[in-house]
């Protein structure tokens, strides 16, 4: 492993923040304390952590997400206190409490901010990659997508621009398998490497589970970005702990696949099992990460739902850009 005790601790320290962050807002959804529109992202937070860990924790390097964006916002080192309060829609939330779950942003670690329309986030990220090859920051964007966002026109524009320009854009596809509640093999030809390959783009597939085969991958291809030699893409097969969103009934999933895929290619076990094989971390350790992970999730969302909310006057601010 070429990581150091700390780094490996940060990283598993930020993944189960991440579980435990939304395993409690599933809670909270399931006392009906609503809270919005809510996708939430366990099962994939070695994927977040993994290619983040790589990135500048500022403006220099931007990750533009998805509609499931409390991963990537958390792993690119924004507050969790400041993404609870936004949640809940308080004042005190990264956006003034007028974004909400489906818009996260912080743009002061470089968190361009989550987008509810499908593909987006590839030519939001183009846009940013473009940015730092022109001002010559040495800054590398992150679009993340999912595999339905894969099939949008705009993400393969994205690509031939990013490819064309070598601009230091890497894209990748966090792949659940299903786009909503339609299973990809209904929808999708062809394997995301392979439509890469097109554009002349490098691609790599690796288990989004295995927060190692992420890391690396993420490693090579922002080196790749920051060095000047353009675009690259990484296919991520993930798994989904939870519903599409809060309140899906998931008839579209087989009976037993979840409970399966929490067995076998839970994140947090196999990092678990694989430094603890090593003799890098003991099981204490990892413990006593899980034990405190809990108690903050639990206490930014506890005190989120007794924050004042927005005043009115709030509903007139920052609504139309000034030139």
């Amino acid at each position: 492993m070429d990581y150091t005790k700390e780094e490996l601790i940060e990283a598993y320290m930020q993944m189960r923040i991440i579980r435990a962050f939304e395993e409690e807002l599933h809670r909270e959804a399931e006392e009906n304390n609503s809270f919005g529109f809510a996708h939430l992202y366990a099962g994939a937070e070695a994927c977040a952590v993994g290619v983040c860990m790589h990135l500048e924790p500022t403006m220099r390097d931007i990750v533009a997400s998805t509609h499931r964006a409390h991963g990537h916002f958390i792993a690119k080192g924004g507050d969790l206190n400041a993404i609870a309060h936004e949640i809940f829609g308080r004042a005190d939330g990264s956006g003034g409490g007028k974004g909400g779950t489906m818009h996260v942003a912080d743009w002061n670690v470089g968190m361009l901010g989550a987008n509810s329309i499908i593909g987006a986030s590839a030519p939001h990220a183009l846009g940013a990659a473009f940015t730092a090859k022109y001002k010559r920051t040495g800054g590398v964007a992150v679009a993340f997508g999912g595999d339905g966002a894969s099939n949008q026109g705009a993400v393969f524009e994205s690509m031939n621009f990013a490819k064309a320009y070598a601009l230091p854009v890497v894209f990748i596809l966090e792949d659940n398998g299903y786009a909503e509640s339609t299973y990809k093999s209904y929808t999708t030809a062809g394997s995301p490497c392979e439509r890469a390959a097109g554009f002349g783009i490098p691609a790599v597939s690796v288990d989004g589970a295995d927060f190692f085969a992420v890391a690396s991958a993420a490693k090579d291809a922002i080196a790749r970005a920051r060095n000047g030699d353009g675009p690259s893409l990484i296919h991520c097969d993930v798994p989904l702990f939870f519903a599409h969103f809060e309140g899906d009934q998931e008839t579209y999933r087989a009976s037993g696949e979840v409970s399966k895929l929490r067995s076998d290619r839970d994140c947090l076990a196999l990092f678990r099992a694989q430094v603890i094989g090593t003799g890098n971390i003991d099981t204490a350790e990892l413990d006593r990460l899980d034990s405190t992970a809990t108690q903050q999730a639990a206490k930014a969302i506890a005190t989120a739902k007794s924050a004042p909310q927005p005043p009115p006057q709030a509903l007139f601010t920052n609504v139309y850009a000034s030139y």
